[in-house]
């Protein structure tokens, strides 16, 4: 998408700025010259995003100056959706949800106005929808679809959740977002009809879902309940591995990183994909070197977590088979 090149930079400044007009003007020009919208989308309002956050990942913007540069980016995506909203249903109802715990609503919203520009009556239900809200939009709306939006690794039990409810009643379910990795192995051991890495193969992927699909066959008892132990007992482990953690006391990354490797236990059990762990790992090697802290300290949590996680046979296993070998 080269020739959103000068888009893409001006709706940058816009975000550094907090300039929601010069925002949502660049979004309006592209619209009005005749550019798709999932094109603008993807390759302005997505593609910005991504830059947020790796500004904040290596320490260039704090939380509060992400939060700012994603709420004018929201009210960016409400201006396509607007446009969207124009073209006229020629598809089926489509329910757009984030899972449980997932609070980064920005992806969810540009996906329902993907599809809505792509033709589906689309109903947005928001940030951390509970399972139980969802059963009862999907009992009042009889969707011919549901999207799933999950970002963040704790937010993948209850997009499991969610993949239950939508199977039991027959609905085809299309899952996204960082939590699933780089491929549909997560999504599909969860039990989704599809995957989708972005805007336009989510599009894509709703067009093939099937008209019914059957209830999701259970995930293994082990892990399920092993898991949900490790749910119970989150807030102590966090607190014990904080504790002993050698890490500067101020750096304030610290408990995120804790959190999210205790979250890439769950997913890896969940999912069965160890993959997610020494990913988690990198990431946090990487937080700690943007913040002026040894990146080889990622060993010594990887030591505390074998400790804690003794009582839990599978979760020390993931850690003991899947902690990269730089941490050994």
């Amino acid at each position: 998408m080269a020739e959103l090149t000068e888009s893409l930079a001006d709706f940058e400044a816009a975000l550094a700025a907090v300039d929601t007009s010069a925002a949502i003007g660049v979004v309006d020009d592209l619209l009005v010259a005749g550019v798709a919208p999932v094109t603008v989308l993807t390759g302005v309002i997505a593609a910005a995003q991504r830059n947020v956050g790796a500004r904040w990942q290596r320490g260039d913007w704090t939380v509060a100056e992400e939060h700012a540069a994603t709420a004018v980016a929201a009210a960016a995506t409400e201006a396509v959706a607007r446009h969207a909203r124009l073209t006229p249903i020629t598809r089926g109802k489509a329910l757009v949800a984030c899972a449980e715990r997932e609070w980064h609503a920005l992806p969810a919203m540009i996906i329902d106005c993907a599809l809505r520009a792509d033709g589906w009556d689309t109903t947005l239900l928001g940030a951390s929808t509970p399972p139980l809200r969802l059963g009862q939009y999907l009992q009042d709306l009889g969707p011919d679809a549901l999207a799933v939006s999950c970002s963040m690794l704790g937010a993948l039990p209850t997009t499991r959740r969610f993949i239950e409810a939508s199977t039991t009643a027959g609905i085809p379910i299309v899952v996204g977002g960082a939590a699933f990795g780089p491929d549909d192995l997560r999504a599909r051991a969860l039990g989704a009809a599809a995957w989708a890495p972005d805007a336009p193969s989510a599009v894509e992927a709703a067009r093939a879902l099937p008209a019914v699909v059957p209830a999701v066959a259970p995930l293994p008892d082990a892990a399920v309940a092993e898991q949900a132990a490790l749910e119970l007992s989150h807030r102590e482990l966090v607190a014990s591995l904080l504790a002993d953690w050698q890490v500067d006391p101020g750096l304030e990354v610290a408990e995120d990183a804790v959190q999210q490797v205790l979250h890439a236990v769950w997913a890896g059990l969940m999912t069965g994909d160890p993959r997610v762990v020494p990913q988690t790992a990198a990431w946090i090697a990487e937080i700690l070197r943007s913040r002026g802290e040894d990146p080889e300290k990622v060993t010594a949590l990887g030591g505390l977590l074998r400790t804690c996680l003794r009582d839990y046979p599978l979760a020390h296993s993931l850690i003991d088979n899947s902690w990269p070998a730089f941490v050994h």
